[in-house]
């Protein structure tokens, strides 16, 4: 059987796949079982090399997501993989110049023509508010007007 992998090569090998946050990759090598001060030390050095980088990862993951969700899905899916505050505000700046735009295609994807009873209307939305869209957006999606 050959060498077990060492940890700065896995961690190479992640990265030549896609961006990943720090977390992400330091959840990762701590499950093959390395040294916590091993993997913040190699973090560090790939941060200072600009190997691992937090912008690359939240522009990687707006981009692919934006086609599909709504800022708050984006933002939580960001949250939940270590983005820092400063990331986030970012990345809620550039999804939601675009959100009504991407909720509007969505939307027509998968439905198309507007609801024509309060049911239908009820199913839209929650579609929308799932696919993490704000009520507001849903609202001007769905043609509604606050009486």
């Amino acid at each position: 059987m050959g060498e077990p992998e060492s940890l700065r090569a896995h961690a190479l090998r992640m990265l030549a796949r896609r961006e990943h946050s720090r977390l992400e990759m330091q959840n990762r090598l701590l499950s093959r079982g390395a040294d916590e001060a091993e993997v913040q030390s190699l973090l560090d050095e790939f941060e200072g090399k600009g190997w691992l980088s937090e912008r690359r990862f939240v522009d990687a993951v707006v981009q692919t997501r934006k086609r599909r969700f709504g800022t708050a899905k984006v933002l939580r899916e960001l949250k939940d993989k270590g983005v820092s505050d400063q990331g986030l505000d970012e990345a809620r700046e550039v999804l939601r110049a675009e959100e009504l735009e991407t909720a509007r295609s969505v939307w027509n994807k998968k439905f198309g023509k507007q609801p024509t009873s309060l049911a239908e209307r009820a199913k839209q939305s929650r579609f929308l508010a799932g696919r993490g869209f704000s009520p507001d957006v849903i609202r001007k999606v769905l043609d509604w007007r606050d009486d």
